[in-house]
């Protein structure tokens, strides 16, 4: 009996996101709990679904907050710890007037960063079914060789591995390094989630079928999903390509955790349902599922405490009449 559904390892840190001005004319930033495997977490545990943590936080008043947070979202902490010399890292997030976001980082050095190889609790990850990770925690000598024994016990272990590259190139020395890592990523995943813009940094073609093709010569990964952004998502599955439209908000403030909700999404779907016998119709409805949750969370401030429930994102795929882009 495995103990975990999902384990990851990587960043925990604070996103500061724009909320309104002082009366000054200041501009007024919210400390938001973050980091995208968390994010991702939150959402499964949010679908009922058993998780646990791997990272380093800082010993300050920030990274006891995180913990904090982390631990009453559900997700189990004890690989959780605490760095008594560098800081919590800090990410601030500048929001575009069409939602979209970028990033200014407080990490040479941050926490996160200081993870390492002996710190790992194995048990913790032979306890999973799926170990997911990304890049942020590569980005460095000491934590990358901690994310490339976690991944060999979690493949030994037999666990599913899941893989969002998640490229915030301001963090990287070089692009080249960037792109080294996302290709060790690629070589051992078993499901990818990758962004329309990651898969032309890594192909070259803004044709996302052909990409994905590019991808496949040379790695051998079962599920893929690309996500577009407000063109939606798909799917690529053995011989299946299903592509599946956005639910479209309105009321749209931000995109921060949209990637991670969907994520969360998926992998809550491949847990109920298996990765060996997916059909088209069993894709389309993961898609709307996580395309729904998605766009729920574009119309909140954050991500990790304030990710969509089951009923919330039913609720709004049965208000549009199970279609996606009404």
């Amino acid at each position: 009996m495995k103990k975990y559904d999902v384990v990851a390892l990587g960043e925990l840190l604070i996103d500061f996101t724009e909320n309104g001005v002082s009366a000054q004319g200041n501009p007024m930033l919210e400390a938001n709990p973050g980091g995208a495997p968390c994010n991702v977490l939150a959402m499964l545990n949010k679908l009922g679904k058993k998780t646990a943590f791997i990272g380093k936080v800082g010993d300050d008043n920030f990274g006891h907050m995180l913990a904090q947070t982390v631990a009453e979202s559900g997700t189990d902490v004890q690989n959780l710890l605490f760095d008594k010399t560098v800081p919590t890292t800090l990410a601030f997030v500048h929001t575009q007037p069409d939602g979209d976001r970028e990033f200014s980082f407080y990490r040479n050095p941050g926490a996160d960063m200081m993870l390492k190889k002996e710190e790992v609790m194995e048990d913790v990850i032979r306890s999973g079914k799926i170990f997911h990770f990304g890049t942020l925690s590569s980005t460095h000598p000491g934590v990358r060789e901690a994310t490339r024994h976690a991944l060999c016990v979690a493949k030994d272990a037999g666990l599913l591995i899941s893989f969002d590259p998640n490229l915030r190139e301001p963090l990287w020395n070089s692009l080249e390094d960037a792109r080294a890592e996302i290709a060790y990523g690629l070589s051992w995943c078993d499901i990818l989630k990758i962004s329309d813009n990651e898969l032309e940094f890594m192909t070259g073609t803004d044709d996302y079928t052909k990409g994905v093709e590019t991808l496949r010569r040379s790695y051998d990964i079962p599920l893929i999903f690309v996500t577009l952004g407000k063109d939606g998502s798909r799917a690529y599955y053995r011989d299946l390509v299903v592509e599946s439209a956005p639910y479209l908000q309105e009321h749209t403030i931000e995109t921060t955790g949209a990637g991670d909700t969907f994520e969360g999404c998926a992998l809550n779907y491949v847990l109920d349902h298996g990765l060996e016998a997916l059909t088209e119709n069993d894709l389309r409805e993961l898609l709307t599922f996580a395309n729904a949750g998605a766009s729920l969370i574009t119309t909140r401030k954050g991500a990790l405490r304030v990710m969509p429930s089951e009923e919330e994102i039913r609720a709004l795929i049965a208000s549009r009449g199970g279609k996606n882009n009404a």
